[in-house]
């Protein structure tokens, strides 16, 4: 066997996680052409097919299967060397990519960097605030937030933080429109909410706990656009708390008949969880998250 480079491991895992060349390279800031190169001379190097060549993007082959794991255990070694040798008489830096409902990462997360980032000025983070689960196992995020802690892989969980929903609109809509004196008075309601077949995770499925068999007239996949419609006056919307008080012209809507909890939960790769800048950031999620409990559960005690 030819000796191969070993930074081709990079574009290989770029690939495989995936599926795509153009992707891949993006991720890498390299082009396309280079990416393709790449995982040839791997493959010419190993003597193996690592990838079938398909319209719709790169599958792995067997080859390439068993290659993963051991470039994946590689690409764990030479993160660790770097945080613990090559960065341990320099000042904390390197990326750190926090994946997020969108809702936690817009209206909690991104407005709290700026703590992080004058104590590690070297420090870059990337804030993916979507509606939907990344994987850690492909590298979409090395932090992850999630409603509900992952029930298998090489997975580190620990609960963030409980947080409290409520029903909320605007007082110029409730000035407009029907009262409502219970729960089941909000069917006669524009209820603003999620789109049924793209909600990401079942624990955002609950207009059945406000009232049963309720559903979304208007609905959105982004918390924050629903938010923003109800500020419009569009109609009624459940929100965590710490989300609605961003904005002082949403009212609560039945506060002692329409309200249930969730929970956030802090979640990484086993394998990076000792990585400085990772443990650094983690450490940065939970101070924020426990000085700012009053606003996740109002009323609460320590």
């Amino acid at each position: 066997m030819s000796r191969f480079d070993w930074d081709d491991l990079r574009f290989f895992l770029a690939v495989a996680r995936v599926g795509r060349l153009t992707v891949a390279a993006r991720r890498l800031g390299a082009d396309h052409a280079t990416v393709s190169r790449r995982i040839t001379a791997l493959e010419d190097a190993l003597k193996a097919k690592l990838f079938e060549r398909r319209p719709q993007g790169y599958a792995l082959t067997e080859h390439g299967e068993r290659l993963l794991s051991k470039a994946e255990a590689i690409e764990t070694q030479a993160l660790a060397v770097s945080s613990e040798i090559g960065g341990a008489d320099l000042a904390l830096s390197g990326t750190v990519r926090i994946g997020a409902p969108d809702g936690f990462g817009a209206m909690f997360l991104a407005p709290r960097t700026a703590n992080l980032g004058e104590q590690y000025p070297d420090l870059e983070m990337q804030i993916v605030a979507m509606p939907r689960l990344l994987s850690l196992s492909k590298r979409e995020a090395d932090i992850a937030i999630s409603l509900a802690p992952p029930k298998e892989g090489k997975i580190v969980a620990r609960r963030l933080t409980d947080y409290r929903l409520g029903v909320f609109a605007t007082q110029a809509y409730l000035d407009a429109h029907k009262p409502i004196n219970e729960p089941d008075d909000l069917q006669d309601h524009t209820v603003i909410g999620y789109i049924d077949d793209l909600i990401f995770t079942p624990e955002l499925d609950y207009l059945d706990e406000v009232s049963k068999g309720m559903r979304a007239k208007l609905q959105s996949s982004s918390l924050v656009a629903q938010m923003q419609a109800a500020l419009a006056g569009a109609g009624v919307v459940v929100l965590p708390y710490y989300v609605a008080a961003a904005d002082s012209r949403l009212v609560q809507i039945l506060p002692d008949k329409a309200t249930f909890t969730r929970a956030y939960w802090l979640i990484v790769h086993a394998d990076l969880k000792d990585i400085a800048r990772i443990r650094a950031t983690m450490d940065f999620l939970v101070r924020e998250v426990k000085a700012a409990r009053q606003e996740f559960l109002p009323d609460d005690r320590p």
